[in-house]
């Protein structure tokens, strides 16, 4: 097996563009700098599936969730590129098959805390979506009992809209409940 040759620079979008397809990690790009971790755990894959479903059903049919996709909050040098655990964008961004969405397409972006990711997701992610200008963010917590924070965009920050371990409910991007209870049944 040969070894692996890391980049020793900051990244670009087309050095982005020009890694080598590697489905063995995680990979998401923060300010140029390459950033690697490993593949989440089956609770966490198990919440994704089961939430995607929730929103699928209940998103109107000019919105889609996505799984997992790349988002670029920034392109300029040096780029950044997150990879949510789920997005929803308008469905005619989908339509339009692109390698990844910018941020100024995407309405909610969901993360799902996993060892590891917590202070990533409820720091450094929070601010830098809010930055980015991404409507809603959903923080959910897969410690017992199941939570979710629910963020809305208000002038250019992120105020809370929902806190909860039972039934959230929200009103953007679309009315919807989810049953937290049962994301990991």
């Amino acid at each position: 097996m040969g070894a692996v040759m890391w980049p020793d620079h900051l990244l670009s979008l087309a050095d982005w563009e020009a890694l080598p397809e590697d489905n063995s990690r995680h990979f998401e790009l923060v300010e140029g700098v390459l950033q690697v971790s490993p593949h989440p755990v089956w609770n966490h894959q198990r919440a994704i599936t089961k939430l995607l479903g929730r929103l699928d059903s209940q998103l109107p049919q000019d919105l889609v969730v996505q799984p997992e996709f790349e988002l670029v909050l920034s392109d300029s040098f040096p780029p950044t590129i997150r990879v949510p655990d789920l997005l929803v964008v308008p469905e005619a961004v989908g339509r339009t098959n692109p390698p990844r969405v910018r941020a100024e397409d995407v309405l909610l972006v969901v993360e799902v805390v996993s060892p590891g990711s917590r202070k990533i997701d409820r720091v450094h992610k929070l601010n830098e979506y809010a930055e980015a200008g991404i409507p809603d963010y959903w923080i959910v917590d897969l410690d017992p009992p199941v939570s979710v924070t629910a963020f809305q965009l208000i002038d250019g920050d992120y105020e809370l809209n929902a806190e909860t371990d039972g039934v959230l409910s929200v009103t953007t991007p679309a009315p919807l409940n989810i049953d937290l209870g049962k994301l990991l049944a």
